[in-house]
């Protein structure tokens, strides 16, 4: 049946054992079919890392974020001690969630303590039960059998992941060479400046495919990044089992630019740039993809990260986000820059909304075909890569034979 999860992930098992220069689009069922998200939701999502918070967004004790991830009310929070927690927001009581999405109840700010609604219940921010009015004729009632459940979570390089089934390889074995790679930008060191929520009907595979490949500057950036970088000029690392890693040089008049710039000429447009990057660093973007949804991209002046919460089949939420130095926030004419690179972070997004959404629009369509993809696509070819061996529960590399082989 071309709509049960069996052949889905046969036919992305196919796709993954093709070589790059024969690769192809995924079946549209695997980015409309309810069934195949939900089993993509156990064998990938959930058994991977989430990032869900920068450490700037919790940067006091009391601070708190509300996030719901697959169907799970989370909240990060910062204890006393300085600790940061991923708890569940469902009162061990009456089963509320103690800060409903879509009702008056702030979810991200600073408070004393979690209270739940309900019944007054109330929670320090590493979930322990601190007060539980009229309680004390309950038999055999211990407060500290009563916490708020607490989910798996590391910090890795400043975020803030958490992992739903409890059991995925730690993030410092996993993004290890992630982490030399971005080491440069102290992204732990870093300060979340722009945050811009989206609503997205489409599936997150459209955001991370569409995300990784550049070849749609030619379309969609054609005017906003396609100059500056050159969708034919842009390529692909080799493949790695836990990400992707996309480089996007700078066309040559603007490389001379950010070399002026460096030797004391003028500054271009944007933030200040952050200290100790190489020129080499300062005249590309680096792209990437840490599976399975998080989406990094280092610059010379700021660090993008895209949080994305898949909701269903057809469904996710985005965050879009800048990250930039603390000295930036310094700078003479930092509000004005604030507010146009607000502004172009929004207005570049919002052409990658229009692609998104139309793309999932198509794919309901009795037209649809197969498509081939160019070797400019070779990073979302690796995606599907990735998503085939997480549907036979393994990483891809683990074993090149069980769907063919990366190409030369």
């Amino acid at each position: 049946m071309t709509g049960s999860v069996e052949y889905i992930r046969r036919e992305i098992e196919a796709a993954a054992a093709l070589p790059a220069e024969r690769a192809t689009t995924l079946p549209r069922q695997a980015y409309i079919d309810e069934s195949y998200f939900q089993f993509e939701a156990e064998t990938t999502l959930k058994a991977g890392w989430i990032c869900l918070a920068h450490v700037s967004q919790l940067k006091q004790a009391g601070n708190f974020l509300a996030v719901d991830l697959l169907g799970e009310p989370l909240v990060v929070t910062r204890d006393k001690a300085g600790g940061i927690h991923v708890l569940s927001r469902v009162c061990p009581h009456r089963a509320m969630d103690i800060m409903p999405e879509g009702f008056d109840y702030p979810r991200a700010g600073r408070a004393s303590k979690l209270v739940c609604p309900y019944h007054s219940w109330t929670f320090d921010f590493d979930g322990r039960l601190k007060n539980c009015p009229e309680m004390h004729q309950i038999a055999d009632f211990d407060r500290a059998d009563w916490k708020l459940a607490e989910i798996r979570s590391e910090i890795w390089e400043g975020f803030v992941f958490a992992n739903l089934s409890g059991d995925a390889p730690p993030l410092a074995e996993q993004f290890a060479d992630l982490s030399r790679l971005i080491a440069p930008w102290k992204t732990g060191e870093l300060d979340l400046v722009i945050e811009i929520e989206w609503d997205c009907q489409f599936n997150w595979k459209v955001m991370i495919e569409n995300w990784i490949e550049s070849y749609h500057h030619l379309g969609a950036h054609n005017t906003t990044l396609n100059p500056m970088m050159p969708a034919k000029d842009t390529w692909a690392e080799p493949e790695h089992p836990h990400f992707v890693h996309c480089h996007l040089p700078f066309k040559q008049k603007y490389a001379a630019e950010i070399e002026q710039a460096i030797a004391g000429g003028p500054q271009p447009a944007g933030f200040p740039p952050i200290p100790g990057l190489s020129l080499a660093q300062q005249v590309e973007w680096n792209i990437y993809v840490g599976y399975p949804c998080f989406m990094l991209a280092t610059m010379r002046d700021r660090v993008i990260w895209y949080r994305l919460l898949p909701v269903s089949a057809e469904r996710c939420k985005l965050l879009t986000t800048t990250l930039v130095h603390a000295e930036s926030r310094e700078a003479l004419e930092y509000a004005e820059t604030l507010a146009a690179e607000t502004k172009m972070l929004t207005d570049f997004h919002a052409e990658d909304m229009v692609v998104n959404t139309a793309v999932q629009r198509g794919l309901h369509s009795s037209y649809v075909v197969r498509g081939r993809l160019s070797h400019l696509e070779m990073p979302v070819w690796l995606i599907h890569r990735y998503l085939a061996a997480r549907g036979q529960g393994r990483y891809p590399g683990d074993d090149l034979h069980a769907f063919g082989t990366a190409a030369e």
